[in-house]
């Protein structure tokens, strides 16, 4: 008898056909609407594995159905959709996706980071209805990008590729981090600052945290004072890591310059949300690593996570 198994959206062929030769895969299959609530539910009821997006909530109310689950293998990096430590104590795998994501989610960032300097998105809507009716010296102008100083908040896999980017603009590289990384350090030229001091001398402030009790609103009112007037905040972390009204209130007032963002507390957000209303605020729906080849590779390692654990063998990346 193949294991059951569930997958919450609809994945590339490719991937779906390898699961399909060690198990029994029943799959959600709208791409624009997640699994409901009651689908899951029952779903979870009958497998034994499952492989679940971020947009799903693996709670504890989800947990007390899946009598016979084996393994959660999710397809991100982070795993703050699910409760670990119920997982962990019911004997239940829980596995993620890192690495093959790193340099897309870099770019990305990269990318939102030039967008809001340059005024990108703005200058194009600009364009587009008609508004450009002459040059002017002062038109559109944005913040520079090249010989600034670029502080990030986490100096994981994500935040040194930023950074590798970034030497490449002539930029100085500020970080804090939980733990100092001394090779990263000498190998990428960085500077390790207090928190409160990468706020105050940054340019660009990136956030590379995960999200976590410690870190929700690590980001609010006090540390948005503490930046440049002419700072911008680029967050393709989490949105829980931001505290949204304080942001709002700080571009507005003219605390901060502009930010950027991929992420959102709530996602997705609300059309009325109030930082979809600035034009100092460039937006995208959470797209991070939505690139072709990596999301085929993040569908291949979740696959592949999600067979060894049924196999009882060790997944390439576990979280518990």
């Amino acid at each position: 008898m193949k294991p059951k198994i569930y997958i919450t959206r609809k994945l590339p062929a490719s991937v779906v056909c390898q699961l399909e030769e060690i198990c029994e895969v029943r799959m959600w299959h709208e791409e624009e609407k997640p699994v409901p609530r009651e689908i899951l539910e029952q779903e979870i009821m009958n497998v034994e594995g499952i492989l679940c997006m971020l947009t799903e909530t693996i709670d504890a109310d989800l947990l007390e159905k899946a009598k016979k689950l084996k393994v959660i293998s999710n397809m991100a990096v982070g795993y703050n959709n699910i409760d670990i430590a119920l997982a962990k104590e019911k004997g239940i795998t829980v596995t993620n996706t890192p690495d093959v994501l790193t340099e897309t989610t870099a770019d990305l960032t990269f990318s939102l980071l030039m967008a809001s300097a340059r005024r990108i998105v703005e200058a194009s809507d600009y364009l587009r209805k008609g508004e450009w009716q002459t040059w002017s010296p002062m038109q559109l102008t944005g913040q520079d990008i090249y010989g600034s100083t670029l502080g990030i908040i986490g100096m994981g896999r994500i935040g040194e590729s930023v950074a590798r980017r970034a030497k490449g603009f002539g930029m100085d590289v500020l970080y804090h981090n939980r733990n100092r990384k001394p090779e990263s350090e000498k190998k990428l030229n960085l500077t390790y600052v207090e928190r409160d001091t990468l706020l105050k001398e940054s340019d660009f402030v990136v956030l590379m945290v995960p999200f976590t009790d410690e870190t929700k609103h690590l980001i609010g009112e006090r540390e948005l004072s503490l930046m440049k007037k002419s700072s911008i905040l680029i967050n393709t972390a989490r949105g829980g890591i931001v505290d949204e009204n304080a942001l709002y209130h700080a571009l507005v007032k003219g605390d901060i310059w502009a930010a950027g963002l991929d992420v959102f507390e709530t996602e997705p957000v609300p059309l009325d949300h109030p930082l979809l209303t600035l034009r100092n605020v460039t937006t995208l729906p959470h797209i991070g690593s939505a690139s072709i080849q990596t999301r085929v590779n993040m569908g291949n390692l979740a696959a592949d996570n999600l067979i060894l654990a049924l196999q009882d063998k060790k997944p390439k990346y576990i979280v518990v």
